[in-house]
Protein backbone atom coordinates (compact mmCIF):
# COMPACT_ATOMS: atom_id res chain seq x y z
CA UNK A 1 0.00 0.00 0.00
CA UNK A 2 1.16 3.43 -0.94
CA UNK A 3 1.85 5.58 2.37
CA UNK A 4 0.45 9.21 2.21
CA UNK A 5 2.77 11.95 1.07
CA UNK A 6 2.20 13.38 5.04
CA UNK A 7 3.58 10.38 6.67
CA UNK A 8 7.59 11.39 5.37
CA UNK A 9 7.03 14.97 6.73
CA UNK A 10 5.64 13.55 10.14
CA UNK A 11 9.27 11.37 10.27
CA UNK A 12 11.06 14.52 9.13
CA UNK A 13 9.55 16.11 12.13
CA UNK A 14 9.84 13.47 14.77
CA UNK A 15 13.37 13.47 13.46
CA UNK A 16 14.09 16.66 14.13
CA UNK A 17 12.14 17.05 17.15
CA UNK A 18 14.50 13.90 18.36
CA UNK A 19 17.93 15.71 17.13
CA UNK A 20 16.51 19.17 19.15
CA UNK A 21 16.76 16.93 22.23
CA UNK A 22 20.22 15.69 22.10
CA UNK A 23 21.31 18.98 21.46
CA UNK A 24 22.18 18.48 17.62
CA UNK A 25 20.59 18.05 14.20
CA UNK A 26 21.19 15.11 12.27
CA UNK A 27 22.18 15.51 8.51
CA UNK A 28 19.61 13.51 7.40
CA UNK A 29 16.78 16.18 8.24
CA UNK A 30 18.13 18.74 6.05
CA UNK A 31 18.19 16.34 3.40
CA UNK A 32 14.64 15.25 3.92
CA UNK A 33 13.71 19.04 3.49
CA UNK A 34 15.99 19.31 0.39
CA UNK A 35 14.24 16.44 -1.00
CA UNK A 36 10.71 18.27 -0.17
CA UNK A 37 11.70 21.04 -1.95
CA UNK A 38 12.93 19.65 -5.10
CA UNK A 39 9.41 17.95 -5.59
CA UNK A 40 8.00 20.85 -5.13
CA UNK A 41 6.82 20.52 -2.02
CA UNK A 42 7.70 24.20 -0.77
CA UNK A 43 5.83 25.10 2.47
CA UNK A 44 6.58 21.32 4.31
CA UNK A 45 10.34 22.05 2.64
CA UNK A 46 10.35 25.45 4.53
CA UNK A 47 8.57 24.71 7.77
CA UNK A 48 11.81 21.79 8.17
CA UNK A 49 14.44 24.29 7.12
CA UNK A 50 12.62 27.32 9.36
CA UNK A 51 13.03 25.25 12.64
CA UNK A 52 16.54 24.42 11.65
CA UNK A 53 17.80 27.77 10.89
CA UNK A 54 18.99 29.73 14.15
CA UNK A 55 21.17 32.48 14.58
CA UNK A 56 24.18 30.52 14.72
CA UNK A 57 26.08 30.68 11.15
CA UNK A 58 26.33 26.87 11.13
CA UNK A 59 22.81 26.91 10.19
CA UNK A 60 22.83 28.88 7.09
CA UNK A 61 22.49 26.42 5.05
CA UNK A 62 18.90 24.99 6.24
CA UNK A 63 18.08 29.38 6.43
CA UNK A 64 18.45 29.68 2.65
CA UNK A 65 16.82 26.33 2.07
CA UNK A 66 13.92 28.00 3.60
CA UNK A 67 14.07 31.45 2.31
CA UNK A 68 14.41 29.32 -1.35
CA UNK A 69 11.44 27.76 -0.27
CA UNK A 70 9.10 31.39 0.60
CA UNK A 71 10.17 32.28 -2.54
CA UNK A 72 8.85 29.43 -4.39
CA UNK A 73 5.97 29.59 -2.44
CA UNK A 74 4.91 33.54 -4.22
CA UNK A 75 6.42 32.34 -7.42
CA UNK A 76 3.83 29.66 -7.69
CA UNK A 77 1.03 31.55 -5.84
CA UNK A 78 1.45 34.42 -8.36
CA UNK A 79 1.77 31.73 -11.35
CA UNK A 80 1.91 32.60 -14.79
CA UNK A 81 0.24 36.41 -15.33
CA UNK A 82 1.49 38.73 -16.86
CA UNK A 83 0.48 41.00 -14.28
CA UNK A 84 2.55 41.15 -11.73
CA UNK A 85 1.02 43.76 -9.56
CA UNK A 86 -2.48 42.25 -10.49
CA UNK A 87 -1.70 39.23 -9.50
CA UNK A 88 -0.02 39.91 -6.54
CA UNK A 89 -2.98 42.19 -4.85
CA UNK A 90 -5.03 39.20 -6.27
CA UNK A 91 -3.28 37.44 -4.29
CA UNK A 92 -4.28 36.12 -0.76
CA UNK A 93 -1.65 34.30 0.88
CA UNK A 94 1.16 36.94 -0.88
CA UNK A 95 1.56 39.02 1.49
CA UNK A 96 2.17 37.14 4.75
CA UNK A 97 4.78 34.98 2.27
CA UNK A 98 6.45 38.24 0.95
CA UNK A 99 6.19 39.95 4.59
CA UNK A 100 8.28 36.85 6.24
CA UNK A 101 10.48 36.19 3.16
CA UNK A 102 12.16 40.27 3.35
CA UNK A 103 12.04 39.83 7.42
CA UNK A 104 13.94 36.63 6.96
CA UNK A 105 16.45 37.78 4.41
CA UNK A 106 17.18 40.66 6.25
CA UNK A 107 17.74 38.42 9.77
CA UNK A 108 20.06 36.09 7.96
CA UNK A 109 21.98 38.46 5.70
CA UNK A 110 22.83 40.20 9.07
CA UNK A 111 24.47 36.51 10.42
CA UNK A 112 26.26 35.89 7.17
CA UNK A 113 27.48 39.04 7.02
CA UNK A 114 28.82 38.89 10.97
CA UNK A 115 30.20 35.81 9.95
CA UNK A 116 32.24 37.45 7.12
CA UNK A 117 32.88 40.66 8.94
CA UNK A 118 35.12 38.33 11.02
CA UNK A 119 36.16 35.78 8.66
CA UNK A 120 36.26 37.60 4.81
CA UNK A 121 38.06 34.42 3.22
CA UNK A 122 35.41 32.38 4.52
CA UNK A 123 34.22 30.16 1.45
CA UNK A 124 30.87 29.07 3.38
CA UNK A 125 29.52 32.56 4.53
CA UNK A 126 30.25 34.37 0.98
CA UNK A 127 28.26 31.77 -0.78
CA UNK A 128 25.45 31.86 1.24
CA UNK A 129 25.43 35.52 1.94
CA UNK A 130 25.85 36.00 -2.08
CA UNK A 131 22.55 33.11 -2.57
CA UNK A 132 20.61 34.85 0.04
CA UNK A 133 21.03 37.88 -1.67
CA UNK A 134 20.45 36.83 -5.40
CA UNK A 135 17.08 35.18 -4.26
CA UNK A 136 16.20 38.59 -2.80
CA UNK A 137 16.70 39.98 -6.31
CA UNK A 138 15.48 37.63 -8.36
CA UNK A 139 12.36 37.67 -6.03
CA UNK A 140 11.86 41.52 -6.99
CA UNK A 141 13.36 41.48 -10.38
CA UNK A 142 11.94 38.12 -11.72
CA UNK A 143 8.77 37.24 -9.89
CA UNK A 144 7.35 40.81 -8.75
CA UNK A 145 8.92 42.58 -11.96
CA UNK A 146 10.52 45.59 -9.58
CA UNK A 147 13.72 47.01 -10.94
CA UNK A 148 15.36 47.45 -7.46
CA UNK A 149 17.31 45.01 -5.18
CA UNK A 150 20.76 47.02 -6.54
CA UNK A 151 22.61 46.90 -3.17
CA UNK A 152 21.84 43.17 -3.17
CA UNK A 153 22.60 42.60 -6.36
CA UNK A 154 26.38 43.99 -5.92
CA UNK A 155 26.84 42.06 -2.79
CA UNK A 156 25.96 38.72 -4.00
CA UNK A 157 28.83 39.24 -7.46
CA UNK A 158 31.31 40.34 -5.45
CA UNK A 159 30.65 37.58 -3.12
CA UNK A 160 30.15 34.99 -5.69
CA UNK A 161 33.34 36.24 -8.14
CA UNK A 162 35.12 35.72 -4.14
CA UNK A 163 34.18 32.20 -3.58
CA UNK A 164 34.58 31.28 -7.33
CA UNK A 165 38.35 32.62 -7.53
CA UNK A 166 39.53 30.71 -4.66
CA UNK A 167 37.27 27.88 -5.95
CA UNK A 168 36.14 27.34 -9.23
CA UNK A 169 35.06 23.89 -8.66
CA UNK A 170 32.38 25.29 -6.01
CA UNK A 171 29.30 23.74 -8.03
CA UNK A 172 26.67 26.04 -6.26
CA UNK A 173 28.52 29.21 -6.61
CA UNK A 174 29.09 28.21 -10.12
CA UNK A 175 25.38 28.35 -10.67
CA UNK A 176 24.31 31.42 -8.74
CA UNK A 177 26.84 33.33 -10.80
CA UNK A 178 25.07 32.09 -14.07
CA UNK A 179 21.98 33.29 -12.82
CA UNK A 180 23.62 36.81 -12.43
CA UNK A 181 24.85 36.78 -16.04
CA UNK A 182 21.73 35.34 -17.32
CA UNK A 183 19.20 37.86 -15.53
CA UNK A 184 21.99 40.88 -16.40
CA UNK A 185 21.80 39.95 -20.28
CA UNK A 186 18.15 38.91 -20.69
CA UNK A 187 16.11 41.04 -17.87
CA UNK A 188 17.89 44.65 -17.96
CA UNK A 189 17.81 47.29 -20.85
CA UNK A 190 21.41 47.91 -22.33
CA UNK A 191 22.02 50.75 -20.91
CA UNK A 192 21.45 48.95 -17.14
CA UNK A 193 23.73 46.00 -18.03
CA UNK A 194 26.48 47.80 -18.37
CA UNK A 195 25.80 49.60 -15.08
CA UNK A 196 25.95 46.51 -13.40
CA UNK A 197 29.04 45.34 -14.97
CA UNK A 198 27.24 43.27 -18.43
CA UNK A 199 25.39 39.80 -18.32
CA UNK A 200 26.20 37.21 -20.82
CA UNK A 201 23.33 34.69 -21.51
CA UNK A 202 25.42 32.24 -23.05
CA UNK A 203 27.83 32.17 -20.67
CA UNK A 204 25.37 31.83 -17.62
CA UNK A 205 24.05 28.29 -19.72
CA UNK A 206 27.31 26.71 -20.59
CA UNK A 207 27.79 27.39 -17.12
CA UNK A 208 24.88 25.86 -15.38
CA UNK A 209 25.52 23.06 -17.86
CA UNK A 210 28.92 22.21 -16.91
CA UNK A 211 27.77 22.07 -13.25
CA UNK A 212 25.07 19.65 -14.25
CA UNK A 213 27.29 17.10 -15.14
CA UNK A 214 30.28 18.37 -12.70
CA UNK A 215 29.34 15.57 -9.75
CA UNK A 216 28.69 16.78 -6.51
CA UNK A 217 26.10 15.76 -4.26
CA UNK A 218 22.99 14.98 -5.16
CA UNK A 219 20.94 18.27 -4.03
CA UNK A 220 24.25 20.08 -5.85
CA UNK A 221 23.42 18.35 -8.88
CA UNK A 222 19.88 19.26 -8.79
CA UNK A 223 19.75 22.61 -8.32
CA UNK A 224 22.50 23.19 -11.04
CA UNK A 225 19.77 20.80 -13.24
CA UNK A 226 16.84 22.68 -12.43
CA UNK A 227 18.31 25.67 -13.05
CA UNK A 228 19.27 24.09 -16.82
CA UNK A 229 15.39 23.03 -17.53
CA UNK A 230 14.37 26.54 -16.10
CA UNK A 231 16.97 28.28 -18.44
CA UNK A 232 16.38 25.76 -21.52
CA UNK A 233 13.21 26.61 -21.30
CA UNK A 234 13.23 30.31 -21.16
CA UNK A 235 15.48 30.05 -24.34
CA UNK A 236 12.76 27.56 -26.10
CA UNK A 237 15.03 24.61 -26.23
CA UNK A 238 12.36 22.48 -25.53
CA UNK A 239 13.66 19.35 -26.77
CA UNK A 240 16.83 19.75 -24.50
CA UNK A 241 14.23 20.73 -21.72
CA UNK A 242 12.17 17.73 -21.90
CA UNK A 243 15.46 15.54 -21.68
CA UNK A 244 16.70 17.23 -18.97
CA UNK A 245 13.07 17.18 -16.63
CA UNK A 246 12.86 13.08 -17.31
CA UNK A 247 16.98 13.08 -16.08
CA UNK A 248 15.34 15.19 -12.96
CA UNK A 249 11.78 12.89 -12.38
CA UNK A 250 13.73 10.10 -12.08
CA UNK A 251 15.10 11.64 -8.84
CA UNK A 252 12.31 14.26 -8.26
CA UNK A 253 9.43 12.25 -9.53
CA UNK A 254 6.54 14.36 -7.25
CA UNK A 255 7.50 17.23 -8.71
CA UNK A 256 4.44 18.88 -10.33
CA UNK A 257 6.15 21.24 -12.38
CA UNK A 258 8.31 18.50 -14.03
CA UNK A 259 5.28 16.17 -14.75
CA UNK A 260 3.34 18.76 -15.84
CA UNK A 261 6.42 19.44 -18.71
CA UNK A 262 6.83 16.00 -19.08
CA UNK A 263 3.40 15.21 -19.99
CA UNK A 264 2.38 18.00 -21.88
CA UNK A 265 4.97 19.82 -23.07
CA UNK A 266 3.48 23.13 -21.63
CA UNK A 267 5.94 24.65 -19.67
CA UNK A 268 5.36 27.16 -16.53
CA UNK A 269 5.74 30.54 -18.07
CA UNK A 270 9.19 32.32 -16.93
CA UNK A 271 9.51 34.01 -13.83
Amino acid sequence: MARHPGFALLALLALLLTAGRAGAVEPSVLDGAQRLFYNGRYADAGAIAASLCTSEPETLNACELHLSALLFQIRRAIGDAPDRDKALAACGVCAPLLSAFVAETRRVQGIARARVAVAPEDETALFFLGKIDLNYVWLQLGTLGRKTGWDEFWEARRSLDKVLKANPRHVRAKVARAWIDYIVDTRLPRGTKWLLGGGNKKRGLTAVREAAFAGGGIFERAEAEFALWDMQVRERELPQALETARRLAIEFPDNPELRRFIDTGIPMAPR
